[in-house]
């Protein structure tokens, strides 16, 4: 079992920056590729960006690319979502997720099998 808590998310106004942190408790976080989904209002969940277990390999969603950059400290059993020049598009429920699973296929939520409870992003106009 892992458990994920996000943190992080809060109102800012649209071309800000904002971190999200995702802390990670549980079995061995370095064994984990991770996720972060996002849902917006009225709409369905959709990928944002995926890390893979040693950090190597990462993926973004074409909405977010050169935008938002993910990361993850194993030592610290934590992973980030820097995001900056941050839209009004781009309010939603954070998710941070996790899938013993590795490669492209990380970019599938139905990959994942633990999920946290998300964390609130609203950008302003």
């Amino acid at each position: 079992q892992v458990q994920l808590v996000e943190s992080g998310g809060r109102l800012v106004q649209a071309g800000g920056s904002l971190r999200l942190s995702c802390a990670a408790s549980g079995r061995t976080f370095s064994s984990y590729s991770m996720g972060w989904f996002r849902q917006p209002p009225g709409k369905e969940r959709e990928f944002v960006a995926a890390i893979s277990s040693s950090g190597g390999s990462t993926y973004y969603a074409d909405s977010v690319k050169g935008r938002f950059t993910i990361s993850r400290d194993n030592a610290k059993n934590t992973m980030y979502l820097e995001m900056s020049s941050l839209k009004p598009e781009d309010t939603a429920v954070y998710y941070c997720a996790a899938t013993g699973r590795d490669g492209p296929t990380i970019i599938y939520s139905y990959r994942y099998d633990y999920w946290g409870q998300g964390t609130q992003v609203t950008v302003s106009s």
